[in-house]
């Protein structure tokens, strides 16, 4: 069966780092462009970052030029670097994948077909 599983959530005091980790298994990795999304409390869930299965890259304004996405195929993982972090970046933050034949909307929740469960980024002031 499909999984998405989210990894390196934690509390942090601002201006600091942290690593998530998305692992895939039961679909073809490669094949996938992978999303993360954020949602924090009483808010809708909004776009992160998304990287597709050739390796390009896209980034909400308000995180570009501290978090960085990587994927390795290989390990069938997505990385999501975080630094500089801000009180504002709190949430709770969501792996997601798309067939890449679909991904013409890479900022759209619907896009994407599978999600994993989340992990929670909580960053101090």
């Amino acid at each position: 069966q499909v999984r998405l599983v989210e990894y390196g959530g934690g509390l942090v005091q601002a201006g600091g780092s942290l690593r998530l980790s998305c692992a895939a298994s039961g679909f073809t990795f490669s094949s996938y462009a992978m999303g993360w999304f954020r949602q924090a409390p009483g808010k809708i869930r909004e776009f992160v970052a998304a990287i597709s299965w050739s390796g390009s890259t896209y980034h909400a304004d308000s995180v570009k030029g501290r978090f960085t996405l990587s994927r390795d195929n290989a390990e069938n993982t997505v990385y999501l670097q975080m630094n500089s972090l801000k009180p504002e970046d709190t949430a709770v933050y969501f792996c997601a994948a798309v067939y890449r034949a679909f991904w013409q909307q890479p900022d759209k929740r619907d896009t994407y077909e599978y999600w994993g469960q989340g992990t929670q980024v909580t960053v101090s002031s």
